[in-house]
């Protein structure tokens, strides 16, 4: 009995987590201008570069699974039922690795930054009510170190 209290309660907690848990904080490259996300957060050339970089292999990734989702669309049979969640459930494997995509090039612009561009990033969050991405900000060595 003790045992499949012990089930219930953590498929309580987990249930309970998943539906109060924040969305996540999306920076947003390839979505938002790269010059408003460079002003923002007061990027370094290098950092700029990435970025722009960054949002042109998001553009690239996303044209590609828009042409699978139009494929799907095109090409699935969409006779009966079955066929429709099959169809929606395919669709739905496309927009997902879309949300994948943005999160893999987000994290990676996001470890480019310094630890104060980093903290203006997630007070930002906050003031979403989103949850920022955990990383590890750069130091650069140009950078001002605040041994404090």
């Amino acid at each position: 009995m003790k045992k499949y209290k012990f089930l219930i309660w953590s498929a309580f907690i987990l249930v309970s987590v998943r539906v109060n848990s924040q969305a996540d904080c999306v920076l947003g490259v390839g979505i938002t201008n790269d010059s408003i996300i460079s002003e923002i957060f007061q990027l370094n050339e290098m950092q700029k570069e990435k970025l722009t970089s960054f949002s042109a292999e998001l553009k690239y990734r996303n044209d590609v699974l828009n042409n699978e989702l139009r494929n799907v669309k095109e090409r699935h049979p969409q006779g009966n039922e079955t066929e429709l969640r099959q169809l929606a459930e395919k669709y739905k494997n496309v927009m997902d690795s879309m949300g994948k995509v943005q999160t893999m090039i987000d994290k990676r612009m996001l470890t480019l930054f310094n630890p104060k561009q980093y903290e203006l990033y997630q007070s930002l969050c906050k003031e979403a009510y989103r949850s920022p991405y955990i990383i590890v900000p750069t130091v650069y060595t140009d950078s001002i170190v605040d041994k404090n």
